[in-house]
């Protein structure tokens, strides 16, 4: 009779885990937040192991650290932006060895009862600490600190790590969601924004408003001078590596709060969202003057040099919605490529936007859009 009573409880168990594995399962399948995904692995967890505190720490491979994704228990609002070394404490040690960790109880551990004495803060009786793998990679780790000490068996233990799974499934999935929808927008030679991620970016600056009023920003066209000829001379391969290389300046000269991108060919953009027609100028002088002077592929014994034909606009002063900004800019940047070359035209200070003809530029990005 106790035998089977045993064997209820475990059948019984069992039977729990199967239900906590199918909800995470059907929240895999239906929703791609990672942020959803991984709470709800944690909430399971966190029901059946009841520990005092429990968090999902993620490895920066950048900063070769971890950082609290998600924190639950006492203080847990103190732990949002704190860094753990890889190595250092529970989790950075399970990160940096890729082993998991499991004290039911600390104080028969003679190397984690002396780390949680040194750690009164912590309160720490037990520790399950799991790490989240992707084939040989750590992506992060479970942390649960002072669980139910009967539910640390080595089943249990199984069940956590095959939660672990899951959540290295979830974090792997929403990667790669964001590795697509990176590409989808992003120009593979120069690794700026394409022009399919400008014309959204536009669109959603010239809807913003500020007391009824559209918020100006500023747009640059950029066409490089001469550039056929650098093909023409050393081959598309060279001529790729040189687009990579603008791009980097003018991401360098235009700074973080300004986005770059290549439109098409040998032409970039950028777009200013802060920035008046004082402030834009000022920029579009420096990124002249920087192109000009700036000295190309000397790592492949070449130290070519380029100039540029710059158009410079303003919205809504230039013109109030998309089409119209993106024609100003266009068309400031063909007055100068037409004429002199490594020069800046600004609508409205060169001559008026009305008395300029339609130009072909006009025609590519109507095709484009």
């Amino acid at each position: 009779m106790k035998q089977r009573r045993q064997f209820e409880v475990i059948e019984s168990r069992q039977m729990d885990h199967l239900r906590v594995f199918h909800d995470v399962a059907r929240t895999l399948t239906t929703s791609l937040e990672l942020e959803e995904i991984l709470l709800a692995i944690m909430d399971k967890m966190a029901n059946f192991f009841g520990p005092e505190r429990w968090s999902l720490l993620m490895i920066d491979p950048e900063a070769n650290d971890l950082y609290y994704a998600i924190a639950v228990g006492e203080e847990s609002s103190s732990l949002r932006g704190l860094r753990v070394p890889l190595g250092q404490g529970v989790a950075g040690w399970v990160a940096a060895t890729g082993n998991p960790l499991v004290v039911p109880n600390v104080s028969l551990d003679p190397h984690w009862s002396t780390f949680a004495r040194n750690h009164p803060d912590l309160n720490i009786h037990s520790i399950a600490c799991v790490p989240i793998r992707s084939g040989e990679n750590t992506l992060g780790v479970i942390q649960l600190l002072n669980s139910k000490l009967d539910l640390m068996s080595e089943y249990s233990i199984s069940f956590l790590r095959i939660l672990c799974d899951y959540a290295a499934i979830a974090i792997q999935n929403a990667r790669s969601v964001q590795l697509i929808q990176t590409l989808s927008i992003t120009d593979d030679c120069t690794g700026l924004f394409n022009a399919r991620r400008l014309y959204t970016m536009l669109d959603e600056k010239a809807a913003l408003t500020q007391h009824g009023k559209p918020i100006p920003f500023s747009l640059l066209f950029i066409d490089l001078d001469h550039f056929k000829s650098v093909n023409d001379k050393h081959g598309h391969l060279i001529g790729s590596r040189l687009l990579g290389e603008v791009g980097n300046l003018l991401k360098r000269i235009a700074g973080p709060e300004n986005s770059a991108f290549r439109y098409g060919g040998d032409e970039f953009v950028l777009l200013m969202p802060s920035a008046d027609k004082t402030a834009a100028a000022s920029l579009t002088r420096r990124l002249c003057d920087g192109l000009r002077e700036q000295s190309f592929l000397t790592g492949e014994g070449l130290g070519l040099r380029l100039t540029g034909s710059f158009g410079l606009a303003t919205f809504p002063e230039d013109g109030d919605t998309v089409h119209v900004i993106l024609r100003a800019a266009d068309s400031m940047m063909y007055e100068v490529k037409n004429t002199t070359r490594d020069d800046v035209a600004i609508a409205g200070k060169v001559r008026s936007l009305n008395a300029l003809k339609p130009m072909k530029s006009e025609r590519r990005m109507a095709g484009r859009r």
